[in-house]
């Protein structure tokens, strides 16, 4: 590794787990709205500052949401929820110190881990995407959409209905093959395409604070922090649940639609199982603490793997990263690994760096993210918004994207207020030209024969699935009833 580059990622990736702790301790925000916001800042960054930035960024919310889940029971990511049902009750205890170092210590261990992981799965899944044809990338995506629709979220048809609008959104422009504009209205502004920065930082950004900004308000009991560093017996007891954790959430971060949450619900779970004395679960228990941190943490870097092996994003955050490595000319997979090895070294690296700054950050830090609490995220709104409008006008030097940004953020506040998710419109727009440039020429190739296509390895076997998996929620609705769930 050279030490220039090295020494370059260090600021990227200290700013990044700043944020990203400062995000995860602010309920509402979220990293996806967050790294849309900082994509306009991005854009002027080195590629491996900025992918290490936004990285960080989204590690750290990861972190950050386990001090204020542990010391007010309010966590600010979804995964945070899970930390607070043992964490919190240590922290009433007595004992607050000692669980946000075990959260702190099993986020680094898993952080490590994973970044070992991604470092030796990326690249064998990057080459193993080199045989395969058009129809089958174009099968994958379809499967990759179909399972970030029907696993990642609750509400099928509306998330299907969302997934479906952002496949309109991605074929506004010009046509790859005829070169004739499409879904234009007429603007000469829209022959390029609707731009990915104005989409989701409308979306994730203007419309995620909108919607959230005015219930925030900070609870008024912190818990008191007590002994901090842990005793041996203690580190000694969450090792097992922490490898574990680890463990479970990779496994669930490399699948679509596998989420945070998700892996730490299955790790708690886990650890309740396997526990010898399951009478202290529900009265603050140690394990409970360590599995699910690593979990979440873990779950959060695995999404790497199939994003730069395969270009597969598996949750909004990994979305917005997609769209980062797409407004830098970076095209994830095998091409990657050709052109710009040295990119994916760098991304190791930062996540490596980003790991041991959130460990410095969290624990000498604590009393000073907790009081940002104290502040209305009302208060921001007006900054938030003078900084997207900004960022998006530099990205581009278009008004026009301006006036997307405030029709998105009116969107992403309408939807949310209906509650439609919004994830599936940034998967169908960043999916859909990646689905039909593969697609057509997978029928250039086959000169229009549809049974040659079907003929190819993956085609077939990841169609069914994609079949079954859309299917499922209608045989659910049948077995339960129409009266039932």
């Amino acid at each position: 590794m050279n030490l220039e580059l090295l020494l370059a990622l260090v600021g990227p990736a200290l700013l990044g787990a700043s944020l990203g702790t400062l995000v995860g301790v602010l309920p509402g925000i979220g990293p996806a709205a967050t790294m849309a916001l900082l994509l306009p800042v991005s854009f002027v960054m080195e590629p491996h500052a900025a992918i290490v930035l936004l990285c960080g960024v989204y590690f750290g919310a990861q972190y950050g949401s386990s001090t204020t889940a542990i010391l007010l029971k309010l966590p600010g990511e979804a995964s945070g929820v899970v930390t607070a049902e043992e964490g919190h009750r240590l922290a009433l205890k007595g004992q607050a110190g000692v669980a946000l170092a075990v959260a702190a210590l099993a986020s680094l261990l898993a952080g490590l881990l994973s970044a070992a992981l991604v470092a030796g799965l990326t690249p064998w899944l990057a080459r193993l995407a080199l045989g395969l044809g058009p129809a089958d990338v174009a099968a994958l995506v379809l499967l990759a959409a179909v399972a970030l629709v029907c696993i990642g979220q609750r509400q099928h048809r509306k998330a299907l209905a969302m997934l479906l609008l952002g496949l309109l959104l991605g074929l506004v422009g010009t046509d790859f093959g005829g070169g004739a504009p499409r879904f234009t209205f007429g603007l000469a502004e829209l022959r390029d395409g609707i731009g990915l920065v104005p989409l989701i930082v409308g979306l994730f950004g203007l419309g995620e604070v909108l919607a959230s900004h005015a219930g925030l308000r900070a609870s008024s009991h912190i818990a008191p922090i007590g002994r901090l560093w842990p005793r041996r017996s203690e580190l000694q007891a969450s090792l097992a649940p922490a490898l574990r954790g680890t463990a479970v959430g990779f496994l669930v971060g490399m699948l679509p639609g596998g989420k945070t949450l998700l892996a730490s619900m299955m790790s708690l779970a886990l650890e309740r199982r396997m526990a010898r004395d399951r009478a202290q679960y529900g009265h603050g228990a140690l394990s409970g603490v360590a599995g699910p941190e690593a979990a979440n943490n873990a779950s959060a870097q695995a999404g790497l793997v199939p994003l730069i092996g395969l270009g597969l994003p598996g949750n909004p955050a990994m979305a917005v990263l997609l769209g980062a490595f797409m407004l830098h000319g970076i095209a994830p997979g095998a091409v990657m690994f050709e052109r710009s090895p040295e990119l994916f070294e760098a991304i190791i690296w930062g996540m490596v760096l980003a790991n041991l700054a959130l460990i410095v950050l969290n624990l000498p830090l604590i009393g000073v993210w907790v009081r940002l609490l104290a502040l209305p995220l009302g208060l921001l709104t007006p900054l938030i918004v003078v900084i997207s409008v900004l960022g998006v006008y530099a990205q581009s030097r278009l008004a026009f994207d301006v006036l997307l940004l405030a029709v998105f953020g009116l969107l992403g506040y309408l939807l949310r207020k209906a509650e439609y998710p919004l994830a599936p419109i940034v998967f169908g727009a960043v999916l859909g030209p990646i689905f039909e440039d593969n697609l057509r020429r997978a029928f250039m190739h086959a000169r229009g024969d549809g049974m040659e296509l079907l003929a190819q390895p993956l085609v077939l076997p990841v169609l069914a699935v994609a079949l079954l998996l859309l299917l499922r929620p209608l045989w659910l609705l049948w077995v339960r009833g129409p009266n039932r769930g």
